[in-house]
């Protein structure tokens, strides 16, 4: 695979993400603004719609917080995976946002100088379903990153012990992490693949229901209850607090059962592209 063809590829990828709000984001939001009776909350998302359409036109950042970009790496079937594909692709990424102004976020954890470009996040994964490798970008914002939840449960918890947990964790997230909410939820594995289960479901479709009857019911049922909250557009009230929960499961041990809640806010911000 030609290296200087995939950084390419990554930097559109880079401005796709950022530039253009994925359009079944905009489908809910459209719904949703349709729908809302509230009048501040109206407002709030007539303001969020508007600020997509100019973000597209003029070409500028959906949100001033441009992310810490985290990649998903599927490799497929005749993939040729090395470490020189990998830099390629967090290259692309890198030189992306520099090439598209777009605001330096990223830090040493402790010595916290001068933000940089440097410290895409990466994870890889075999798919067999795919030729070639597909990337999925996801900038992840940390006003809603800062809120993501990690509970282990014991295997006899029940469903609606679950339920209120991920309830309660939208909750407190509140109206500092811009909603109306994406919720991702990730249960099973170990602690750790619960919280990537839970980030990956935001890369899901939001307008589809799971096939799963179980996941779907549990979806809806959730999607109910955390716009019962009431919180609304940033935090004006209304019916939409968040426009869609998806849901991950992986098998889990015996013993335990992880549940990791990764929210985003009305900005989803992700790009896909497949590289045969």
């Amino acid at each position: 695979m030609n290296r200087a063809r995939l950084r390419k590829e990554m930097e559109r990828l880079t401005a796709q993400a950022n530039f253009s709000l994925r359009k079944d984001v905009a489908r809910l939001l459209q719904r949703a603004y349709v729908r809302e009776k509230n009048k501040r909350a109206k407002n709030a998302l007539g303001w969020i719609i508007e600020n997509a359409r100019i973000a597209r036109k003029d070409t500028i950042a959906l949100c001033q917080d441009t992310g810490l970009p985290v990649v998903f790496i599927e490799i497929g079937k005749g993939a040729d995976i090395s470490f020189a594909l990998i830099k390629a692709i967090e290259d692309g990424i890198e030189n992306g946002y520099r090439k598209n102004y777009l605001r330096p976020s990223l830090v040493d954890p402790l010595v916290r100088k001068e933000p940089g470009y440097r410290g895409v996040v990466s994870h890889i994964q075999v798919n067999q379903n795919i030729r070639g490798i597909k990337v999925s970008l996801l900038p992840k914002g940390f006003g809603s990153e800062n809120k993501t939840t990690l509970r282990m449960f014991n295997p006899t918890v029940s469903l609606a012990a679950i339920e209120d947990f991920i309830v309660d964790s939208v909750k407190k997230a509140g109206p500092e992490s811009c909603p109306p909410f994406v919720v991702g939820i990730g249960i099973g594995g170990t602690s750790d693949h619960a919280l990537l289960l839970a980030k990956k479901a935001l890369l899901a479709p939001l307008d589809r229901s799971a096939k799963d009857r179980v996941l779907k019911n549990m979806e809806t049922r959730l999607l109910r209850k955390i716009n019962a909250l009431g919180l609304g557009p940033m935090g004006l009230g209304g019916l939409c607090t968040a426009l869609a929960v998806k849901i991950n499961t992986a098998p889990t041990h015996i013993a335990g059962l992880p549940v990791g809640v990764n929210i985003s806010c009305h900005a989803l911000r992700s790009a896909t592209v497949e590289i045969g």
